[in-house]
């Protein structure tokens, strides 16, 4: 029985499948995505042991994904760990009896509290990491955890594995050995070339923030930028920062599809349920959190994405 760890390439995925080859550490780990995971796990048998960290479901082929991951459950040995919301047309009743599935907890926080006894003190500071890095560090949980080092380190150490992972982007080896590392315990101020890509991201993004408002356009209640050159996520945060807009955009559509990023600053808007929604009517995918999504759509549809998406932002605050 070979052993895989598939995981999201982010701080959060990459801590929390760091916790999962403490335990596995002859695990092979691979990067992978919601629209991707039905075809990575071909890698694998079906009686293979299969951990997946931090990676949703998505609709565009959920039925056989859904399928796959049984297969496994049954045959093999599964471990499913998420806190995405579930697609509507499922519940945790059909997803595979090995579920560790919340809502608000960070995919770190859930794969620490899943390993916790299989692991000593030292792998909670990857939940709190991770937590860090998904925004989700105030979980009860998370702060409990905190209170057992001293809070300044801890964001220290997070700030670095946040910046240096921004800085990497799609450079799968680097994570990789970032993820190993950690799952050795190797605090990431001890990584020198870590440190090293953390302060060029960081001097990068100051220098770049100053240039970002002027990039900004608005379509009603959106506020939107395309091909800001820092990542998505944090452009998208940057936008909401600098606007008093519902919902903010960032987009990439430099290659064969547009890249997306939003953020909401209004909690009537459901980003995971929209972008759900509203990908599938440009050929593509979406999801992820109430107040944090991401997706792809079809080339040269920005311009029509975002003016459907206004028209959906506009309708659900009328009715509110």
């Amino acid at each position: 029985m070979d052993e895989w760890i598939f995981t999201h390439d982010d701080v959060d995925g990459i801590c929390a499948g760091a916790l999962a080859l403490a335990v596995y550490p002859k695990a092979q780990v691979y990067f992978t995505t919601p629209v991707g995971l039905f075809e990575d796990l071909s890698r694998a048998r079906n009686t293979d042991k299969i951990i997946i960290c931090d990676i949703s479901l998505d609709e565009s082929n959920l039925d056989a994904t859904l399928q796959r991951l049984r297969d496994v459950s049954s045959k093999g040995d599964l471990t499913y760990i998420d806190h995405h919301p579930l697609p509507e047309k499922i519940s945790i009743a059909d997803m595979p009896r090995r579920t560790v599935h919340k809502v608000g907890s960070a995919a770190s926080e859930l794969s620490y509290l899943h390993f916790q006894l299989k692991l000593d003190a030292f792998y909670s500071r990857l939940a709190i990491y991770g937590a860090i890095g998904d925004y989700m560090d105030d979980t009860q949980v998370i702060q409990d955890l905190i209170k057992k080092w001293d809070k300044r380190t801890i964001y220290f150490e997070a700030g670095i594995l946040t910046q240096g992972i921004e800085y990497l982007e799609n450079d799968y080896e680097s994570k990789r050995r970032i993820l190993t590392n950690l799952a050795k315990k190797t605090p990431p101020s001890l990584d020198e070339e870590l440190v090293n890509m953390a302060l060029l991201y960081t001097r990068r993004e100051e220098n770049l923030l100053k240039d970002l408002k002027s990039k900004i356009h608005v379509e009603g209640h959106v506020a939107y930028s395309c091909n800001f050159p820092l990542s998505l996520g944090k452009t998208a945060s940057y936008i909401k920062k600098l606007t008093d807009l519902p919902v903010t955009l960032a987009a990439d559509d430099q290659n064969e599809i547009i890249e997306i990023s939003m953020r909401r600053r209004d909690e009537r808007v459901d980003l995971n349920k929209m972008l759900r929604k509203l990908t599938a009517k440009f050929a593509g995918s979406g999801g992820g959190h109430p107040a944090a999504a991401g997706g792809r759509i079809r080339k040269d549809s920005l311009p029509e994405f975002v003016k459907e998406l206004n028209r959906e932002v506009e309708s659900l605050l009328e009715k509110r």
